[in-house]
């Protein structure tokens, strides 16, 4: 019997590499911006990727490995990109993938968001299938947001479909207190505020909470954004408060790859 291993994509064939990550249904990843080789947060995506494999697979990745997967799909010529570097079950150990792309940001005029009742499965980790998330964000945009603002059945917030979520009242950040993947933009967040004497606490967040601050803000590797209307309620984005956090999120250090 012929053994086959074969990818065809509009008819032609494509590598096999291409394949496995077509039929990838169980693994993990973390997504970067690439500016001039570095990256905000390198131990915190490494961190990342190295626990996530230790509950899904039960063993270490090593960072060698994982670095020299970002180094190999930059190669000598790409010194900006989006990476994103995928852990997927191939038989019985996991395998390496990493992805470059464009390099892409979050700068522009404040983003809206419609709330709808969905929570992610083991949210802690950020793993492969987002078909839920992608399908509610195709939904929302259809009604013209750009974001969708996950909540429970009961309106508590967790996070966004892609992002995090903040609100800032000028002298204290608030993160909401529900299950959510602790980003790495939210988590280096976390840090500059702690090193600048930014207050920090969890609460539980409702939608009718959001407008009584000056800033609602969204997070993800592409950066930050404020937000400007939930639902139908337009929201405040404080020049001053939304100036300080994007200072906040400029401070953030890069490291070298």
């Amino acid at each position: 019997m012929i053994a086959i291993n074969r990818t065809v994509i509009e008819g032609r064939v494509a590598g096999v590499d291409v394949g496995r990550a077509v039929d990838a249904r169980y693994g993990h990843f973390t997504a970067m911006q690439v500016r001039d080789r570095r990256v905000r947060g390198l131990d915190l995506h490494l961190d990342r990727l190295e626990k996530a494999n230790r509950e899904l697979f039960g063993g270490e990745l090593g960072r060698e490995r994982l670095l020299g997967s970002i180094e190999a799909v930059l190669g000598a010529d790409v010194r900006d990109a989006s990476v994103r570097v995928y852990v997927l079950l191939e038989g019985e150990s996991p395998l390496v993938i990493a992805t470059a792309r464009p390099p892409a940001g979050m700068a522009g005029p404040p983003w809206s968001v419609r709330s709808v009742v969905y929570q992610r499965f083991l949210p802690h980790i950020k793993h492969v299938g987002g078909f839920p998330q992608h399908h509610l964000r195709l939904r929302v945009g259809a009604e013209g947001y750009d974001e969708a603002l996950l909540t429970t059945a009961d309106g508590v917030i967790s996070e966004g479909a892609i992002t995090n979520v903040g609100c800032f009242d000028g002298e204290t950040v608030v993160w909401p207190d529900a299950p959510m993947l602790r980003g790495i933009t939210m988590a280096l967040l976390e840090r500059a505020m702690e090193r600048e004497g930014v207050r920090q606490e969890r609460r539980v967040l409702r939608a009718g909470d959001l407008p009584e601050y000056d800033a609602v803000f969204l997070t993800n590797s592409r950066g930050l954004v404020a937000v400007g209307r939930v639902d139908e309620v337009e929201l405040k984005a404080d020049p001053p408060a939304v100036r300080r956090l994007r200072e906040l999120y400029e401070s953030l250090p890069w490291d070298r790859i």
